[in-house]
């Protein structure tokens, strides 16, 4: 069997671990660049992977009485003049459609015609679009609550793109929720804030922080932003989702206005939600290693794969087996669903097969042959442990799902073990500055975490925040109870935030 490399990535994590990552996506082959700028190609390894989270997450949000539904792509600039502080914050990253056909230029190619009256905004989200749409359908507190989701594309024209991270158009869902109460409103919020936490930490095994976004880090419109936070092996924050309460602002912008029990007039209350194609790239940077992507069982497209090793005159014998072990495989159960298992018999070295595995982080590896088939066995490597070693066909078929399961486990408590031992409490200046400075900016050494600091007053923070490149992540939701002071200012404050570097 071929060596492997000392590496299948290169440069490694601790090299340069932004090219790592780019690097683990193209040996994954999940995606490429397209040829519009700032645009992605998703192929079909990593779609199948988005298909498992889109499947899950949809699961999740009917199970809490949400229904599925489709908006337009294109939005009236004037809807979003209706609400400044929306438009205000998605203002730059804009793509605007201003003509509605192409004729012939006299230079032979092809020029915009045909005007439009008003120009038309590519959909940076749906909050305007949904809400002139929830105001046309909401007369009276009998249409309450309106609790819908979309599957779409969004474009937000991005100057610094990276796949999965931060792409010019990139996938998620969004959901829009009307409701008569600023109670039922609050409580949307936060349950849909824990579905993605449960998500978060169940199937994609990545542990995160649920809390607040502070008022200068809001989505632009909300009264209140609630967040999961995680923490990438760089010790860098992800954002992965966001829930947000928009109070009154948007109904009031488009008129939701609805006949309450008592005869009053009143404007609805609002919510939106959401998360995209940034969870791959959030589970990438979560698990993955100097060989390649590390995929948690409960979302990888493939669980078990089998490589078959033989002669010519051995294949019939070596197959006839592979084909039943297959079948009893898949006959078992993980994840309330059958364990998913594939063979891989193409006409390549076997070193180079299994290596192409690893690389798209496949669970499980079985190598079988003619002297496994003697023993009733396989040799079977786990992608989260550097050897493989032989299993018995019998104990193999009775706990795979087992197996699988332990995968999944270990995966979470390695990364909240990292997490642990990168978070920390700064209670003034020099310690904060101290976790998070590096000398040489151009280097790709590891600093920082998450610092969990009181603070006080989030504008007087915003010169030393910029000049270390620190961002306030959230002011956890659980644990954070006990009063203190200013790490930065040393005034009295009521709450401690996590503080640090981010994508």
């Amino acid at each position: 069997m071929a060596k492997a490399p000392q590496n299948a990535i290169s440069p490694t994590r601790a090299e340069d671990y932004p090219e790592w990552y780019q690097q683990v996506i193209r040996a994954a082959d999940m995606a490429e660049n397209s040829p519009v700028r700032g645009c992605m190609v998703i192929k079909p390894w990593g779609y199948r992977l988005w298909e498992n989270m889109q499947r899950a997450l949809d699961d999740m949000f009917k199970a809490t009485g949400h229904q599925n539904a489709y908006f337009p792509l294109l939005i009236p600039m004037s809807f979003l003049e209706k609400e400044a502080e929306h438009v205000e914050g998605f203002a730059k990253e804009c793509a605007v459609v201003t003509h509605h056909r192409l004729e012939p230029d006299p230079n032979g190619g092809l020029r915009p015609a045909g005007k439009l009256d008003e120009p038309l905004i590519i959909r940076p989200t749906s909050e305007t679009i949904i809400g002139a749409t929830y105001a046309k359908w909401v007369q009276s507190y009998r249409d309450l609550p309106i609790l819908i989701n979309q599957w779409a594309n969004v474009m937000r024209w991005e100057l610094r793109t990276r796949m999965f991270l931060r792409t010019a158009e990139f996938l998620w869902q969004e959901g829009h929720t009307v409701h008569a109460t600023e109670a039922e409103a609050i409580e949307e919020t936060q349950r849909m804030i824990d579905v993605y936490a449960d998500f978060a930490e169940n199937w994609m095994a990545m542990p995160v922080t649920i809390g607040s976004k502070t008022p200068g880090e809001r989505f632009p419109g909300a009264v209140d932003t609630m967040t999961i936070e995680a923490m990438m092996q760089d010790r860098k924050a992800l954002q992965a989702g966001t829930s947000h309460f928009l109070g009154q602002n948007f109904s009031r912008a488009q008129e939701i206005v609805f006949q309450s029990e008592s005869g009053d007039r009143e404007y609805a209350w609002t919510t939106s939600w959401g998360v995209s194609t940034r969870l791959i790239g959030a589970l990438i940077m979560t698990h993955a290693d100097d060989d390649g992507l590390v995929l948690p069982p409960k979302l990888a497209p493939c669980h078990v794969i089998i490589l078959p090793i033989y002669k010519d005159e051995q294949r019939a014998e070596v197959m006839e087996y592979i084909h039943s072990l297959r079948d009893e495989l898949a006959n078992q159960r993980f994840n309330d669903a059958p364990v998913r298992v594939e063979i891989d018999d193409r006409d390549l070295r076997g070193g180079e097969k299994k290596w192409h595995h690893v690389k798209r982080g496949v669970p499980i590896r079985l190598e079988i042959g003619p002297k496994d088939i003697e023993k009733r066995s396989a040799f079977m490597g786990r992608r989260d442990q550097p050897k493989s070693s032989p299993i018995g066909r019998d104990e193999l078929v009775a706990t795979i799902g087992t197996i699988l399961g332990d995968i999944q486990n270990q995966l979470y408590n390695k990364a909240a073990q990292l997490r642990a031992d990168h978070s920390v409490s700064i209670d003034n200046e020099a310690d904060f500055r101290a976790f998070f400075a590096t000398d040489d900016p151009e280097s790709h050494e590891i600093h920082g975490g998450f610092a969990h600091c009181h603070f006080a007053d989030e504008d007087s923070l915003q010169p030393l925040l910029k000049e270390l490149k620190v961002t306030i992540r959230c002011i956890p939701r659980e644990g954070n109870d006990e009063p203190g002071t200013c790490f930065a200012t040393g005034k009295p404050a009521a709450k401690k935030a996590i503080f640090a570097k981010a994508y």
